[in-house]
Order: C-alpha cells, then sequence, then structure tokens
C-alpha cells in the first residue's frame, strides 16, 4: 500500500525518467498527452516516451492520442519534433488518411509554403481544431521565417503567410508594433512591416562563430535512435 501511495506522488515526468519503457505508465501518458492539449502545454520526452511504448504494444495504439501527439509537434516548428515523432510510427499506421494530411501540412510548412498550407488545414478542420492553439502557433513559426528572410515585409505577403487580413490584420499589426518591436511603414498603396533586426535579416549581427546544431536537438535525436 504504501508502494502504491508512492507512486501516485510521481510526476508523468518523473515515471518517464524514471522507467521510460515500463508498458504499465501507458495509460498515464495517454492522459498527459490530452492534459498537453487542454492546459496548452507540451511535452516532447513524454511524447516519444508514449510512442516507443505503441511500438511494443500496438495493439493498444489510440489513433486519436497519436493523431494528437503529431499535432501538438507540427506546433513546435521549427524544432524537428514531428519528424521525430513520425520515425517512431509504424508506417501502415501513417497511411491512414489522417496522418498523410499532418504528413503533407508539416511539408508544406517546411518549406514556407504558407497558402497552400493554410488552404490545406481548412479542408481538415475537423482534425486540427481538438488542439487548441494549433492556428496560433503556425502563425508565430510563419512570421519567425519571414524574420529570417525579410528586413521590411510588404502587408500581402504577411497576410498571406499568416492567414489573417482585413481588421483583423490592423489590429495584429497594432499589437506587434506595440509589444514586439514591429515598425509599420507606407510603401506606395500597401503598408510595410519593418521587423526587428536580426542575425539573419542583418547578416553584419551574425556572431563570428561557426554554424553548429542547437545542442538540443541534437539531444533530442539520441534517444529516438537508440
Amino acid at each position: 500500500m504504501a508502494t502504491e501511495q508512492a507512486a501516485e506522488n510521481y510526476t508523468v515526468e518523473d515515471l518517464v525518467a524514471l522507467n521510460p519503457y515500463n508498458p504499465d505508465i501507458l495509460n498515464d501518458l495517454e492522459k498527459f498527452v490530452n492534459e498537453q492539449v487542454s492546459s496548452q502545454t507540451y511535452n516532447l520526452d513524454a511524447n516519444l516516451s508514449l510512442l516507443r511504448l505503441y511500438q511494443f504494444e500496438p495493439e493498444r495504439m489510440s489513433i486519436q492520442i497519436v493523431a494528437r501527439i503529431l499535432i501538438k509537434a507540427l506546433m513546435a516548428m521549427p524544432a524537428p519534433d514531428f519528424s521525430l515523432c513520425l520515425f517512431l510510427i509504424p508506417e501502415h499506421v501513417q497511411m491512414e488518411e489522417q496522418f498523410k494530411t499532418l504528413i503533407v501540412l508539416s511539408h508544406y510548412l517546411e518549406t514556407a509554403r504558407f497558402r497552400q498550407f493554410w488552404d490545406e488545414a481548412a479542408k481538415n478542420r475537423h482534425i486540427l481544431e481538438v488542439v487548441p492553439g494549433f492556428e496560433q502557433a503556425i502563425q508565430s513559426y510563419a512570421i519567425h521565417v519571414l524574420s529570417l528572410t525579410y528586413q521590411k515585409v510588404p502587408r500581402p505577403v504577411l497576410a498571406e503567410a499568416i492567414n489573417i487580413e482585413g481588421l483583423a490584420l490592423d489590429k495584429f499589426l497594432e499589437y506587434h508594433a506595440a509589444n514586439a518591436g514591429w515598425v509599420i511603414e507606407k510603401g506606395g498603396q500597401s503598408q510595410v512591416i519593418v521587423l526587428p533586426r536580426n542575425e539573419f535579416n542583418h547578416p553584419e549581427l551574425k556572431k563570428n562563430t561557426a554554424d553548429t546544431v542547437p545542442f538540443e536537438h541534437v539531444t533530442r535525436i539520441f534517444p529516438v535512435l537508440s
């Protein structure tokens, strides 16, 4: 009894750290995925542990849970989480329609084809809307990509990338001008958004060091390959 009570005091993160291959924690990990969805939090390590357990016990796999894991991984871009999760999902499962859709969406994001992404997402809203915050997360990723490329972004380019237009875009711009250092300029017949300087859109700011893969990305890959 004392042992059971002690086990109840462990968090899911503790259980994963103690023994990520313990099938007894599978149900806890599934519940934790749903908690991440409802609370709009994220834990890649716990989700990877669950996908590994599904490999050992495929009859216990929940397609709904796997879909939610992949959607949360998409929301984490530009981190490579989607690929890390997909690596652990059997090919025959990946061939299901909802997973093929998520793979296509991932490809559009990786190649910055935002118009195609939003068009495809609109057709599959029933898959994506179960995870709150999805649209906002992708908009943040699109802004990240634009900031790597542009010093100044024409309003139509930004509107297409984040899928916002009209008055909603006006409010979006006002918010980021007040809180994120954006500057709104008039450029001919349209607005131009001046983005904050960084080492990518202003190469002269780049540190004089060799390009490296972020260490946190490397450490995430090793457990998947083990």
